[in-house]
């Protein structure tokens, strides 16, 4: 699997995880507001390719996830007590 792969399946998995948060909170605000974030990850992915190389793309999609899923896990332990997350009502 090269760069280029790796960063696409990087891009997805922050695209999906926000899409299905989105999808599964129930308040109106949170939902536009998620959905404010793809359209601004999207964005800056569009911004990338407006360079002649398939590689920034794949390293501004995997920080992408590194940044997405580390503020994840830092929310789950150190602010665990925290109802940033909903319960999915």
């Amino acid at each position: 699997m090269n760069i280029e792969s790796w960063g696409a399946l990087c891009f997805g998995l922050v695209i999906g995880w926000v899409t299905y948060r989105t999808l599964r909170r129930t308040t109106d605000t949170v939902g536009l507001s998620n959905i404010a974030s793809v359209i601004g990850a999207v964005g800056g992915a569009a911004v990338t390719a407006l360079f002649n190389t398939k590689e920034l793309f794949a390293l501004y999609s995997i920080g992408l996830a590194i940044g997405f899923f580390l503020y994840l896990i830092t929310g789950a332990t150190i602010l665990k007590n925290v109802d940033w997350l909903g319960d999915g009502t």
